[in-house]
C-alpha cells in the first residue's frame, strides 16, 4: 500500500514529502524520497548552487522514465514540463523573486534561500534545477559568467575535457578564475565568478572568449551557431548567457534512467573522469568524501569583464560583431539575419553573399 506522506525536519523547517514510495528511477531502485535524500546528501553543494537565485524548476512528477513526453514551448502537453513561475500554492517562508524574460514580460519565480525550500521544490518533481545568473537582490545585475562546452555529434567527452582546460587559460589571461563541473551529459560547463554585469555584457564576453578559445584550438572549438559550420568540435554555445537561458545547476540529476548528476570538479580530476562515474547514487559517497569542489567559487574574488569585452570590441572592429540571438528572442541591436548560411541570399543579408 502506498505511503501518504511522510514529514521532514530540514533545517529547522517541516518539509511534506507526497507519494514518498513512488519510483522515480525505476531501473536504480530509486523512490520520489529517495531523490529527496540525495538532495539533502549534498546539501551544502546544492544550496550553493541555487542560494538567492531565480530557478526555473525542471519537474518530472510522475517519475523519470523513457515513456515520457516533456512539455515544450510548441505543445504544452507533457508529464515533464519546466515551469518558471513559482506555483500559486508557494508557501510564504520559501523565497521568490522577480525576473524580466526577454520579451520584456515579468514573473516572480522561486529563489531558494535554503535547503529546506529545496527539498519542497523536489517535492514537487523537481529533479534539475536551472538558476539564472543573478541574484535575488538584484536581477539585473549578472554575478557569473557561465560557459557552455557543448560536444557536437562524432565528438567525444574528452574534446570536450581538453576545451575547458584550454579555455581555462583564456580565462585566466581575461582575468577570470574557472570551475568546472560535467554538465550531466557529454558536455563541460566552466562558471567564473565575475562583477556585477548586465546580460548583453556577459554575453559579448563571452562570445569573445569563446573566440579566443577557437583561436587557440580551431579544429576542436567553434563559436558557429548554424549547426552546418559547426562540424566536429566542440560548440561554445555563448547564448547560454542570453537572458533566460538557463544551464543545469551543480548537482542536479539528468532526467534519463540512469541518473547522471552534473558533478562539479577539480581542475586536477578533469582529465581523468567521465561523465558516468557520477550518479545519483554515487555522488553521496563522493560529497561525504570530498565535500564540495565548487565550495572555493564563494570566496574568489570576482573578476571584471574589461578584458574580455575589449576583446570584443577589438573583434568587432575586424567585422566579428554580434551573433545569432535564441529563435524567441525579439531582434537585438546589430543582430546579423537569422538565416542559415546557405539559404543567405542579397534578400536576406545585402551586401553578403550565400
Amino acid at each position: 500500500m502506498a505511503t501518504a506522506g511522510v514529514e521532514l525536519e530540514v533545517g529547522g523547517r517541516a518539509v511534506r514529502v507526497s507519494s514518498p514510495d513512488k519510483p522515480y528511477f525505476a531501473e536504480l531502485g530509486l523512490s520520489k524520497l529517495g531523490v529527496v535524500d540525495y538532495f539533502r546528501s549534498v546539501g551544502d553543494g546544492i544550496l550553493a548552487a541555487l542560494r538567492n537565485r531565480p530557478t526555473a524548476m525542471e519537474r518530472w512528477p510522475g517519475g523519470v522514465r523513457d515513456d515520457v513526453v516533456v512539455a515544450t514551448r510548441a505543445d504544452g502537453k507533457g508529464e515533464a514540463f519546466y515551469q518558471k513561475r513559482a506555483p500559486a500554492n508557494t508557501p510564504e517562508w520559501v523565497q521568490t523573486a522577480e525576473v524580466r524574460f526577454p520579451s520584456g514580460r515579468t514573473a516572480v519565480e522561486v529563489a531558494p534561500a535554503d535547503l529546506a525550500s529545496i527539498v519542497w521544490m523536489v517535492n514537487l518533481g523537481t529533479v534539475r534545477f536551472h538558476p539564472w545568473p543573478v541574484r535575488a537582490a538584484d536581477t539585473e545585475s549578472v554575478d557569473q559568467l557561465r560557459i557552455d562546452l557543448d560536444p557536437q555529434p562524432g565528438v567525444t567527452f574528452d574534446m570536450a575535457v581538453a576545451a575547458a582546460i584550454e579555455l581555462r587559460e583564456v580565462l585566466a589571461d581575461a582575468g577570470l578564475t574557472g570551475f568546472c563541473k560535467t554538465s550531466g551529459g557529454r558536455g563541460v560547463h566552466v562558471f567564473a565568478p565575475i562583477r556585477g554585469a548586465d546580460f548583453i555584457e556577459a554575453r559579448h564576453a563571452t562570445i569573445a572568449i569563446g573566440r579566443e578559445l577557437a583561436r587557440r584550438m580551431p579544429t576542436q572549438v567553434t563559436v558557429n551557431w548554424w549547426k552546418e559550420e559547426r562540424g566536429e568540435r566542440v560548440f561554445v554555445d555563448f547564448n547560454q548567457m542570453a537572458r533566460d537561458r538557463l544551464m543545469t545547476s551543480a548537482y542536479s540529476i539528468r532526467p534519463t534512467p540512469r541518473g547522471l548528476v552534473s558533478a562539479p570538479l577539480e581542475w586536477a580530476e578533469l582529465p581523468s573522469v567521465q561523465p558516468t562515474d557520477f550518479t545519483v547514487l554515487t555522488m553521496p559517497g563522493r560529497f561525504a568524501e570530498v565535500g564540495d569542489p565548487w565550495a572555493a567559487m564563494e570566496a574568489t574574488e570576482p573578476g571584471d569583464l574589461r578584458t574580455a569585452l575589449d576583446w570584443y570590441d577589438r573583434d568587432a572592429a575586424a567585422g566579428e560583431g554580434e551573433l545569432p540571438y535564441p529563435p524567441e528572442y525579439p531582434k537585438m541591436p546589430g543582430e546579423p539575419p537569422r538565416v542559415q548560411p546557405s539559404k543567405l541570399n542579397p534578400a536576406n543579408w545585402p551586401g553578403r553573399e550565400a
